[in-house]
């Protein structure tokens, strides 16, 4: 079978670390091209895969028309290098946040629909193991009716895992558009409309910069959502928790409480209303602490869903509506420093 010819955009930590690494274990993968606007950086990721190097998007979509591009960028640029890799014919992976606005990320879904390519966005916690066996215990009834949620996402912060450190385009307003939440927040809200198979109809936050000096970028936020059943709960999105990074989901339900890594050995605990509890060993989840899982599996399904013409499971479609949450939290907390 002839390979996917693919491309990474962006050289940063993410590509380095997930995307570049699990393409080039894909067996039905070719990586011909890398981008990057520093070029030492992606000369040396150029020779590491054996591919071309470019400095320019633009160039490396005439020059190479490759099969699939992943777009690894800051957030204010993944619309539009998107949208022009999809215009060129290109299958399209982008990182979350898929854009800064719900118009952006119409614009990427209209112009995947229009050139009938795929348009998937890189959010990883519906791979997890535990994310997806308790989705299978929450269908099945085992919970029962769903109540109320906790989720966080927090660490120390993108210096001590983006390329550029503490000058990386994450603490600057124009390219990053939002900090923690759209780094961090927008996957806990991705995960629980997957989770709990609704959309979120109320939504309300505090969305603060407190943390990181020298940035006007948010580092720290809490939200209430509400779904259109009326399952309420609280999530949170941190760029200040010190020591071990916080991944933790926990759902509260009629018959049962599901524990999501939220324990060291346990990724899934299951507490029913008997008093029965269930450990379930399913695995680490990814993490940017060492010892988190290597692969994300978000490479593998986009590879997937090309060759055997399947829709992503997390397309435009569904980028759009996890972003529509962080963006209300954003438009909520506005409104209340207003008012």
């Amino acid at each position: 079978m002839t390979k996917l010819r693919v491309a990474v955009i962006g050289c940063g930590s993410i590509a380095k670390n997930r995307h570049l690494v699990e393409y080039n274990s894909n067996p039905h993968v070719e990586i011909v091209a890398v981008c990057d606007i520093v070029e030492t950086r992606v000369q040396d990721f150029a020779n590491l895969y054996q591919a071309n190097a470019y400095t320019s998007y633009e160039e490396l979509l005439e020059a190479e028309k490759p099969d699939a591009v992943s777009v690894c960028l800051p957030n204010y640029l993944h619309a539009a290098v998107s949208i022009a890799a999809l215009n060129r014919g290109c299958h399209v992976l982008c990182e979350k946040p898929m854009a800064t606005s719900r118009e952006e990320a119409e614009q990427m879904i209209e112009a995947a629909h229009r050139n009938n390519k795929k348009l998937m966005i890189g959010h990883n916690q519906r791979f997890v193991a535990s994310h997806k066996k308790a989705k299978q215990l929450i269908e099945q009834g085992d919970a029962g009716k769903i109540y109320s949620f906790r989720t966080t996402f927090g660490h120390g912060g993108p210096e001590g895992w983006s390329a550029d450190g503490r000058n990386s385009w994450f603490f600057k307003k124009d390219q990053a558009f939002i900090g923690a939440m759209g780094d961090l927040g927008v996957h806990k809200a991705d995960l629980l409309r997957y989770l709990l198979n609704e959309e979120f109809t109320d939504v309300a936050g505090f969305v603060e910069t407190n943390a990181k000096e020298g940035t006007d970028i948010d580092d720290n936020a809490v939200c209430i959502l509400k779904t259109e059943s009326g399952v309420i709960g609280t999530l949170a999105a941190s760029w200040a928790y010190t020591g071990k990074e916080d991944n933790s989901t926990i759902i509260y339900g009629e018959n049962a409480t599901l524990r999501l890594e939220d324990h060291p050995d346990f990724s899934l605990i299951v507490t029913y209303k008997n008093g029965e509890v269930v450990n379930y060993e399913l695995g680490a989840i990814q993490s940017n602490d060492e010892g988190g899982q290597t692969t994300s599996h978000v490479i593998d399904h986009f590879v997937d869903c090309i060759l055997h013409d399947t829709e992503p499971l997390i397309n435009g479609e569904e980028g759009k509506k996890s972003l529509e949450v962080i963006l209300a939290v954003l438009e909520s907390s506005k409104a209340e420093k207003v008012g």
